[in-house]
């Protein structure tokens, strides 16, 4: 990421003029916000001073579909009622943008269910070769309305 900063220097006359400067913060995978950044005396510049540091503090960007949680990301799937009931095979995006898919055939999705996919997370900050999770949580989607005898079935089948 560039950032554009304005300083000012000082001359020995008294005048002043105002220098802008890109500085170039290479961001890396999996840093935390706060993480802060120090440019070394590159503040303004006095004669006779030694120039103040610039610091800059990482903030997170959210995300449009995971949520983080340290290196692990967590994803909410949206799953219809028939589906967590009945099993299926879930679809899940990676933050490379591929799918993977995750058999939940033989069991029932409950809204507490959570499903792990190891080192498909964000990058460790001290060990880039290491990866968090990515946690698969569930939304259960529930029908608005069903007919009479839908629930019928449905409850001799539940009971």
């Amino acid at each position: 990421k560039k950032m554009k900063i304005s300083r000012k220097l000082y001359k020995e006359d008294g005048s002043v003029t105002i220098e802008d400067k890109v500085l170039k913060i290479n961001i890396k995978p999996g840093w935390k916000s706060g993480t802060k950044v120090t440019f070394s005396q590159e503040g303004d510049r006095i004669p006779g001073k030694i120039p103040a540091d610039i610091a800059f503090i990482i903030k997170d960007k959210p995300h449009p579909i995971f949520t983080r949680e340290g290196a692990n990301i967590k994803y909410n799937y949206k799953i219809p009622l028939r589906e967590a009931l009945c099993g299926t095979i879930v679809q899940v995006p990676t933050l490379d943008g591929k799918k993977v898919g995750i058999n939940c055939s033989g069991e029932v999705l409950k809204p507490t269910t959570n499903k792990r996919l190891q080192g498909f997370g964000l990058p460790f900050p001290k060990d880039q070769t290491k990866k968090g999770d990515l946690i698969i949580g569930f939304d259960v989607l529930f029908p608005d309305k069903i007919t009479q005898s839908s629930k019928d079935i449905i409850y001799d089948v539940l009971s």
